[in-house]
């Protein structure tokens, strides 16, 4: 059985295998219980066929209060909240007005964003690398506020075609830097559209605001043969069809509590590659450890079925997850078949 990219690539190309590839991440206090049980670091240990990475912040996803204090301020001036457990909220807006015009975006090209990325690919190009490159709405919604951002839709459009501009010329600028200094396989964007019933906006608010600044991104990536990996949480079924129209890959983490999976792999399967399913707010933490293995048999067999599935977690596994849990999941999704 394959355990580098070429099996990834073939789960792409919907061609049939032996086995699904898998991939599963965690906060930190539940990777840090698997790494005591597996090893460290666990991409090693499971021999995860993708790796992926993001570009250095100076505010890092999970920001530990005994690194950082209670508060720590992003690059585009954002203020977080931090957390030992999750990765904390903005609680500190840097466009409290409708106004850009005394904002300035960061600089993509800032050396060190790119430290140690180098290495890491070099250190990982048996494997599938995916790097983060940014966001999009959601970073919006981070700099103003997702009140505010929503009434702007509707009272400031002209200020939100313009922040989203600007957040999108710096994700292509942080692509253009990446593309000509390293080799690796596609980039994943992060950007929550959905609640677990509905979208954040309206379909059509959708494509009149995000979907052009976001298509952008995905044809400068597909000019540079790179795939690409979009992560929305929640019900984004209306918009599904659009993102493969502008070129998404893989949609990740297709949140079972918030859409019918089976039907989306009915309906959109031929054209995505899937990644997720794994019901992570009610079975992995309160499940069984047979429950468990069945889902996962199920997710593999049904989502699996003509390939175009990566196992995976429907959302970050957290701290509140048995441990048992975790490794029946983890033994579930190795076996073949």
């Amino acid at each position: 059985m394959c355990k580098d990219r070429h099996w990834v690539e073939m789960a792409i190309s919907h061609q049939q295998l032996e086995a699904v590839p898998y991939y599963f991440d965690f906060t930190p206090p539940a990777r840090l219980n698997v790494e005591k049980y597996y090893g460290s670091p666990i991409e090693e240990t499971l021999e995860f066929p993708i790796r992926m990475k993001g570009c250095k912040t100076i505010k890092p996803l999970y920001a530990d209060p005994s690194g950082f204090g209670r508060t720590a301020e992003d690059e585009f001036g954002v203020v977080w909240s931090t957390s030992k457990i999750d990765r904390g909220a903005p609680i500190g807006l840097p466009l409290s007005d409708a106004d850009l015009s005394n904002y300035t975006f960061p600089e993509f090209a800032a050396s060190y964003r790119f430290e140690d990325l180098r290495d890491w690919c070099e250190q990982n190009k048996e494997h599938y690398i995916i790097i983060w490159v940014g966001d999009l709405w959601e970073r919006a919604t981070f700099m103003r506020g997702m009140e505010n951002i929503l009434m702007d839709l509707i009272l400031n459009p002209k200020f939100v075609d313009e922040l989203l501009h600007g957040i999108a010329d710096y994700v292509i600028g942080t692509m253009e830097i990446l593309f000509e200094r390293f080799e690796f396989d596609g980039i994943a964007i992060s950007d929550d559209y959905g609640t677990q019933k509905s979208l954040l906006m309206s379909p059509a608010d959708w494509r009149r605001f995000v979907k052009p600044r976001l298509a952008e991104i995905y044809e400068f990536a597909k000019n540079h043969g790179r795939t690409v990996f979009q992560h929305s949480d929640g019900y984004i079924y209306p918009i599904i069809g659009d993102l493969i129209d502008i070129g998404c890959d893989i949609l990740h983490p297709i949140q079972p509590e918030a859409m019918d999976i089976f039907k989306l792999k009915r309906e959109f399967g031929q054209d995505l590659t899937f990644c997720g399913g794994m019901r992570t707010q009610d079975l992995l933490p309160q499940g069984t450890p047979e429950e468990i293995r069945n889902e996962v048999k199920k997710l593999k067999t049904e989502l699996g079925r003509g390939s175009g599935y990566i196992m995976s977690n429907g959302i970050t596994i957290q701290a509140d997850v048995p441990l048992d849990n975790i490794v029946a999941m983890i033994d579930e999704a190795q076996k073949k078949g």
